[in-house]
């Protein structure tokens, strides 16, 4: 297998334990251990107790009964457990692709989700948004580059990195060409329950369309990166066979702790990713305010859902370098849109307690 390096990874892996302020992370507050057992009875007990071996390979029970609550339609044992998301993108990936095959991805979009697919050896074709046209989805593009081999499409709402929200429309559409031609849908909906609207929340493509896989973890709404637990779920049992195969090939399982206490985090889901809706909410007046002042440099398409955006770059900046420099500088750690292929762009993040702090950091070292 070939694969390109993991630009945003191998960024942050240079500086995100460097820098004192984050103001591009993608996922929001984290909690604490105390926090989560503090939410059931009993629940520190069990943590005690609990024995520290093999987990099962799709998942303790209770953590597929407690993510299958999150859908409408799909069970337990359409759940397939995971060691973090990214796993993921993985094993589906290499399971239901081969040279031969072509594969679509929206873009931008997490890294992995191109590169990965290319280290399978099937053709890759982009579907692009673009800032000017305010990151819109062109189905007519989509349609554009459909072809017999397509075997998979991968799509991502709320999107990463510009906090946009794909209407239903669109998805309806999306499922629908897919379901003429048999393709996969591979949905990533890891930040699902961040829209700043409940009510434009979208289904689960898992819940619309048998041939369709939903990505989903706590790491982002629920504040819980930490504890590195991500799932697919997916109504067809042939397709999630092969992927699980591949599993064996990896992780084989989850931790046991990890297990518990995602399920006890997700038997209490609402509370968890309300609270971190609430802060992206408070938060999110700060960074306009701060695109407003700063006009000069930056200008964006405001985010409908998450708790990033995506600014544009304005006067020629080198952004990267200038990230870098912030960094080093002053503290302040912001994403360069390079790493998604935007090199015009800048990730920002507003789902931390401490932006604020970030914010006003920033703006002193501007002047």
């Amino acid at each position: 297998m070939q694969i390109a390096p993991f630009a945003i990874e191998r960024f942050y892996e240079r500086w995100e334990f460097r820098a004192e302020l984050m103001l591009s992370s993608s996922d929001c507050e984290t909690r604490c251990v105390q926090d989560l057992l503090a939410l059931e009875p009993g629940s520190e007990q069990r943590l005690r107790e609990l024995r520290l071996g093999y987990t099962e390979v799709p998942g303790s029970p209770e953590l597929r009964e407690a993510i299958a609550g999150a859908y409408e339609k799909t069970g337990p044992t359409d759940v397939l457990a995971l060691a973090a998301a990214e796993e993921g993108i993985f094993i589906a990936y290499h399971a239901l692709l081969a040279p031969g095959d072509h594969a679509i991805i929206e873009a931008p979009c997490y890294g992995s989700a191109i590169e990965v697919a290319r280290s399978t050896g099937a053709q890759v074709s982009l579907w692009r948004a673009r800032h000017e046209d305010g990151w819109a989805h062109d189905l007519d593009e989509l349609e554009g580059l459909l072809r017999a081999e397509t075997r998979l499409l991968y799509i991502n709402s709320p999107h990463n990195p510009t906090g946009r929200q794909m209407s239903r429309s669109t998805l309806d559409r999306v499922i629908e060409l897919a379901r003429e031609r048999s393709i996969t849908v591979f949905s990533d909906e890891v930040y699902r329950g961040l829209e700043h609207d409940p009510a434009v929340r979208l289904p689960a493509a898992c819940d619309l369309y048998e041939h369709a896989i939903s990505l989903g973890t706590v790491s982002k709404a629920h504040g819980l990166p930490g504890l590195r637990i991500g799932w697919l779920a997916c109504g067809d049992a042939g397709l999630m066979r092969r992927i699980t195969d591949l599993k064996l090939y990896t992780t084989i399982c989850a931790s046991a702790p990890s297990e518990l206490l995602v399920a006890l985090a997700l038997r209490h889901a609402d509370r968890l990713t309300g609270d971190s809706r609430a802060l992206v909410l408070r938060n999110l007046p700060l960074v306009e305010d701060l695109i407003e002042r700063r006009s000069e440099l930056l200008d964006w398409v405001r985010p409908q859902a998450g708790p990033i955006g995506f600014p544009r770059v304005r006067a020629g900046v080198e952004v990267q370098d200038w990230c870098e420099q912030t960094a080093e500088r002053c503290g302040v750690l912001l994403l360069p849109g390079s790493v998604y292929g935007e090199p015009g762009h800048l990730r920002i993040g507003f789902g931390r307690e401490n932006l604020p702090e970030a914010i006003a950091r920033l703006d002193a070292y501007l002047g």
